[in-house]
């Protein structure tokens, strides 16, 4: 299974169609929204994790929806974990849409599975020690 994370930007002339239900139904593609902000007066935006038989089934996708205009690029930040700093408290786990962190049981500690993550951010925001982070990825065009 091949699986990614997109930022999907929709101009006004799109934002109203129905695109991102095509995946499905034309492309046999699997989304999970993840965040979305979508207006049909002006453009809009949604974090999607794509999942596919195939990377060339996934790459036909992303081709349809460029096609109709639609802007698809990766995440431009990356959440880090400082292991140094972690007091595996847990916080984080809680607010994590995702579950890219999770308390690993018996030990008690927390592990984060970067594959997961949407780059949500709110660990950042909720770590009262600071652990998790940001650093910056070049925003990449995808496919």
């Amino acid at each position: 299974m091949y699986s990614k994370i997109v930022i999907l930007t929709f101009p006004r002339e799109v934002a109203q169609k129905a695109l991102v239900c095509q995946l499905t139904r034309k492309y046999d593609l699997l989304f999970n929204i993840l965040s979305a902000k979508i207006s049909n007066k002006k453009e809009g935006y949604m974090v999607l994790e794509i999942s596919s038989v195939s990377r060339a089934a996934f790459n036909k996708g992303v081709n349809f929806l460029k096609e109709q205009g639609v802007s698809v690029s990766s995440p431009e930040h990356r959440i880090y974990k400082d292991e140094e700093i972690c007091t595996h408290c847990g916080a984080c786990t809680a607010v994590c849409p995702t579950e890219a962190l999770y308390i690993k049981r018996p030990q008690m500690e927390v592990i984060f599975d970067q594959e997961k993550c949407s780059v949500c951010e709110l660990c950042v925001v909720t770590c009262p020690t600071r652990a998790m982070g940001l650093f910056s990825a070049e925003t990449q065009d995808v496919a």
